[in-house]
């Protein structure tokens, strides 16, 4: 029976999931930007008019947007898309000009806009390293125990005691790697190094399919092998370990987001597999009614999706800033202020249709389409 985790659950989850990490993400801008004495002008959660907000002791107004998509950090002599020097900033008293951002080398630049991404990964560390304390960390030896009849695996001559040393080329040292590796590419030819009897084999194999529905009435097709392990091995963690541990895994889910866009761009998946804030809404509702655990690893998940998307070469992301820093810094001078100004409208265009894209996606899985064409029919 499909269940549903209710509109009011589904809004305080979606809420408890971006508003933190939004406020965490934008924190690392400003510490960074006060570290480096930058004044901030603003410090703002949400988009859009302002709901409540207050001003403190250094002139930052900390406020509320009503749209809770996103936030952002103003710091003081920020007048352009580009932040760079204009008649305006030059017009500034001289201890008024030293406390803007454009007043900074472009490594000091640099570091104010690579904090906000940084703070993202630094949360899904802290989450994760607890996690390998609390759970310890599945370390299962990549070795085949049981191949299921008929399955890929089986088809392609996989034997019990076969070790699974890489896939494709990437390394595998656990069960955990290959089904990461696995789950994602269904359907999909992939070349497997495997240690058998003292020699090295390679097989060429087609990944199979598993069609998988979840109690909220979600569907999923995923990659499937075929093989089982034995006794899965589980390392207990100790808090000196952890952040090596924690490190790993992050470095093991972005490596996953990466895959997952060059599928996309590439079209082995569909652009439909996009989702934006509802669906993100939608699973952060069905991630609490599964309880503490499963909420707070997705709120890691989603940190580590901020972070990354954010440090994409894209203008108007934090990654198109640090892109032209590094143009800056190679150069040994800003790129012009007009080719910033048009490179910022235009990734401002690019991230509203993208945005435009993944609501439409949105809406889609939920069904509304069909609901509307069937009212029409």
């Amino acid at each position: 029976m499909t269940q549903y985790p209710g509109l009011l659950l589904t809004v305080i989850a979606f809420l408890l999931v971006i508003g933190p990490l939004i406020f965490l993400h934008e924190l690392g801008h400003y510490l960074v930007g006060r570290w480096f004495g930058v004044r901030a002008d603003v410090f703002s959660i949400g988009f859009g008019r302002e709901i409540f907000g207050i001003t403190d002791r250094r002139g930052t107004r900390w406020k509320f947007g009503w749209l809770p998509l996103g936030g952002y950090v103003r710091f003081a002599g920020d007048m352009n898309p580009a932040s760079q020097p204009s008649a305006e900033w030059l017009a500034l008293p001289p201890d008024e000009r030293n406390q803007t951002f454009q007043s900074k080398s472009v490594w000091q630049r640099a570091a104010i806009v690579a904090a906000g991404p940084v703070a993202n990964f630094l949360v899904a560390l802290v989450i994760l390293g607890g996690f390998a304390v609390v759970h310890g960390e599945p370390r299962t030896p990549a070795v085949v125990d049981q191949v299921v009849a008929q399955s890929a695996a089986d088809r392609a001559g996989l034997r019990s005691g076969d070790r699974i040393l890489s896939a494709n080329g990437r390394t595998v040292d656990t069960f955990g790697d290959l089904a990461r590796y696995v789950v994602s590419r269904p359907d999909e030819q992939v070349a497997l190094d495997v240690a058998r009897g003292g020699a090295t084999l390679n097989v060429p194999l087609e990944i199979g399919v598993r069609i998988e529905r979840d109690r909220f009435g979600n569907e999923y097709r995923l990659g499937v092998l075929g093989v089982r392990s034995a006794q899965p091995v589980i390392v207990p963690v100790g808090l000196i370990e952890a952040p090596v541990v924690a490190f790993r895994q992050t470095g093991a889910i972005l490596q996953m987001m990466v895959d997952g866009l060059g599928q996309i761009i590439t079209g082995r998946r569909p652009v439909s597999e996009m989702g934006g804030p509802l669906r993100i809404a939608q699973i952060s509702g069905e991630q609490m009614a599964g309880g503490l655990t499963a909420f707070v690893g997705f709120i890691a998940i989603i940190s580590i999706n901020l972070g990354f998307i954010n440090l994409l070469p894209v203008p108007m992301l934090d990654g198109g800033h640090l892109f032209f820093y590094a143009l800056e810094a190679i150069r040994r001078r800003p790129v012009e202020a007009r080719v910033q100004e048009w490179a910022y409208r235009s990734g401002l265009l690019v991230l509203l249709s993208l945005m435009l894209l993944v609501t439409f996606n949105d809406l889609s899985s939920f069904g509304l389409w069909r609901g509307l064409a069937g009212l029409i029919g």
